[in-house]
């Protein structure tokens, strides 16, 4: 399946912007099951400094604002074309150690809700074991669009009860380390079957099991990655593959709009 995918994001600010500059994790892999056929970014307000890949492997933009700007556009579109492979995504490669993945983070620390969460299970469980893991995840820990906020924890989604896509992956990530399995968290666009346009990136877990490598669970819609999912960033957690992150001076009562749009062509 070829998808098509539109992504604006924008800054206003009551007052100039003396300096600042962002990363941007917006730019999809070609890897395992997808090619990238076309993508640019365009940049008003500010500029792109240099382009990178981090040891995630993710494509990296550094910009900059222009100086006293007051409004940042950044627009990002190309077409992607995704092959089916049920979710598994195959050996890890690249020069980041596997077990780099079997680390904890603030953000994914197993603590006592994430424990109970994986109470009687085997370590080192197989496919269909990670599957009831994430259902039992979905159901204690319901979707609730606006629930949490962006520094939670896994622990602080599973005490609140509720959460949103990157709380579940942020779970699910805690719950396969507390098994001693390397887990990581994936950004992308997923295409909708109700709306083509959306207000945010998705996200899910890849674990890696042993035999088949990296296989992905989106715990918020209960299936593996499919044609409708487009990989962008991979990490330890949200902060390694947030779209947008970076610092600034001045800018008074940030404004935030985004738009996505995600099509098959």
């Amino acid at each position: 399946m070829r998808l098509k995918i539109d992504h604006t994001t924008v800054y206003r600010f009551d007052t100039p912007v003396v300096y600042g500059l962002q990363q941007l994790r917006k730019t999809p892999k070609s890897s395992y099951n997808q090619s990238v056929i076309t993508w640019e970014t365009d940049i008003l307000g500010g500029r792109k400094e240099v382009t990178f890949e981090d040891h995630h492997h993710n494509t990296t933009e550094l910009i900059s604002f222009d100086p006293n700007v007051t409004e940042l556009s950044v627009s990002s579109s190309g077409e992607v074309e995704i092959t089916d492979n049920v979710g598994v995504l195959g050996s890890h490669h690249g020069m980041t150690p596997l077990w780099l993945y079997t680390m904890a983070t603030p953000r994914t620390d197993f603590g006592p809700g994430t424990r109970a969460m994986v109470k009687g299970m085997d370590t080192k469980p197989g496919i269909p074991e990670l599957h009831d893991l994430s259902e039992h995840i979905r159901s204690r820990v319901p979707y609730t669009l606006g629930a949490s906020a962006p520094d939670w924890s896994a622990e602080d989604a599973i005490e609140a009860g509720q959460g949103v896509c990157q709380d579940h992956t942020h779970i699910m990530i805690a719950c396969a380390r507390a098994l001693e399995l390397p887990a990581r968290y994936a950004s992308g666009y997923l295409m909708l079957n109700e709306t083509t346009t959306q207000d945010a990136m998705h996200a899910w877990a890849e674990v890696h099991v042993d035999d088949l490598g990296w296989v992905g669970f989106d715990v918020s819609n209960g299936v593996s990655p499919d044609t409708r999912y487009v990989r962008v960033a991979t990490g330890l957690d949200y902060s390694d593959a947030a779209p947008i992150s970076g610092t600034r001076i001045g800018g008074v009562n940030e404004e935030l709009h985004v738009s996505i749009q995600v099509v098959q062509q």
